[in-house]
């Protein structure tokens, strides 16, 4: 393993040393900041040339300024002869601006695997891309990881009887959710919704499924505003469910999110660190199940060569 090389910019380094820890290698050495006129500067402080290099670094708040500092670290990388660069990006935002539905808009998620492309990724490690079909829009080799297994044992070991039902948070996440239902042996339901325009607010329609009298568990990618997810919950309380249960990969907790969780019905609240959780978002409902093993086989699983793929079956 000594030719393998971990960088991180400042998104989320907490994540990226516990990724280390798993490897047993120590995290590479560089430096990542901004000058006073909000230029991003970085220096790789060691020996890369010929070397298997990763960058961990989800695009998340601050979004645009985590995105540059993850392109100037690639092309740092590049310009240092780094042998293989692997972008690992746990969360990859503007996923959800994957396809024009909407008269003269971008397809933002094509734009950022073009500047990773160019900037000079080899390959990409993510996680749950909102739609699985973003990895089209790369030419190069996309690892899409999925933290299903995590979240499915955590609620195996919580044996929630089998009044269980997992619900879709809406018709998108429908095979993501089927999936979760399989593991744990649980019927599904899904939540038909519309999205009002631009702003973060969806009106739900219908539930689809049995879920009267039943304990249910939504799924979804990420919570974002948490304006959906509590919509959700009030709709299913309204249709006889006993107790709401929530997961998602990305905890994105913008704006409002963690007032709206703190006074919803739902019980519990399950995310993985994909994305960091500060101390004021970590309500006592919310449990953070760490990522740091999953990225930190498929790391090594890519660097000596093995199948990633392997790793869930």
């Amino acid at each position: 393993m000594d030719e393998l090389k971990v960088f991180t910019g400042n998104t989320h380094p907490t994540l990226a040393q516990a990724v280390v820890e798993y490897l047993g290698i120590p995290l590479g050495s560089c430096e990542v900041f901004e000058f006073s006129n909000e230029n991003t500067f970085v220096r790789i402080l060691e020996n890369v040339r010929q070397r298997d290099t990763f960058v961990i670094q989800p695009i998340c708040s601050p979004v645009n300024k985590s995105l540059v500092e993850l392109l100037v670290m690639i092309d740092a990388l590049k310009r240092a002869s780094a042998e293989r660069i692997t972008a690992v990006v746990p969360y990859y935002g503007y996923g959800r601006t994957d396809k024009k539905d909407q008269p003269r808009v971008p397809i933002t998620a094509r734009l950022v695997a073009d500047l990773l492309t160019v900037a000079g990724a080899n390959r990409l490690l993510t996680v749950d891309l909102h739609a699985a079909q973003i990895q089209g829009f790369f030419n190069i080799p996309v690892d899409e990881l999925t933290a299903l297994y995590l979240l499915g044992n955590y609620f195996k070991e919580k044996a929630l009887n089998s009044s269980l039902v997992v619900v879709a948070t809406d018709i998108g996440i429908s095979k993501r959710a089927r999936d979760l239902a399989a593991k744990l042996n649980a019927p599904l339901a899904i939540i038909e919704k519309r999205r009002i325009g631009n702003i973060d607010q969806t009106e739900t329609l219908n539930v689809i499924g049995a879920v009267e009298g039943k304990i249910a568990l939504t799924v979804d990618d990420e919570i974002d505003s948490a304006g959906s997810l509590v919509g959700v919950a009030s709709a299913l309380r309204e249709r006889g469910v006993k107790e709401v249960y929530a997961c998602c990969t990305h905890p994105v907790f913008s704006g409002p999110a963690i007032e709206r969780i703190a006074a919803s019905p739902i019980k519990e609240v399950v995310v993985t660190d994909t994305i960091p959780v500060t101390d004021e978002k970590r309500l006592d409902k919310i449990t953070v199940l760490p990522i740091a093993p999953l990225l930190g086989e498929a790391i090594h699983r890519i660097h000596t060569g093995l199948s990633v793929g392997a790793m869930f079956e």
